[in-house]
């Protein structure tokens, strides 16, 4: 099953990889016997879905989450193997998605006359505090 990101972006089947282990959690006995906890890898290094930008933008800004380029998430909330896969996929296409968009670029504005004033007017207040706080001169 290919995981859409965007109308633009579909990860193909085959670059995924699945890995499916015993989950913590309740379940009773039969908890023993399933593998309901699931793992989804996906080489961002290596896949052909991306463009050379949208592989180093997510490089980037995933670097803390890769371990040798892939990215892994995993899911062992529901009882379900398939709705734990179901939630993989879902948070990778999450993460990947927010890896893409562009960083919006800060523009420094004025201060409005407001908070201006209400900055001076509190920095009257503390100076006026700290006079009260020095010693009397003496006469």
């Amino acid at each position: 099953m290919d995981l859409e990101i965007s109308p633009s972006l579909t990860i193909p089947a085959p670059e995924l990889s699945w890995r499916f282990s015993r989950s913590s959690g309740p379940g009773g006995q039969h908890v023993n016997t399933t593998d309901s906890r699931a793992e989804l890898t996906w080489n961002i290094a290596d896949s052909a879905a991306l463009t050379d930008e949208q592989r180093q933008l997510l490089l980037k800004r995933l670097g803390r989450k890769l371990v040798g380029g892939n990215i892994t998430v995993s899911a062992s909330e529901e009882r379900s193997q398939l709705r734990n896969r179901e939630i993989a996929a879902a948070k990778l296409a999450g993460l990947i998605r927010a890896g893409l968009v562009p960083e919006s670029i800060r523009r420094a504005s004025k201060p409005t006359r407001g908070s201006a004033r209400r900055h001076r007017v509190a920095k009257e207040l503390r100076s006026a505090t700290k006079q009260q706080r020095r010693r009397p001169a003496p006469e």
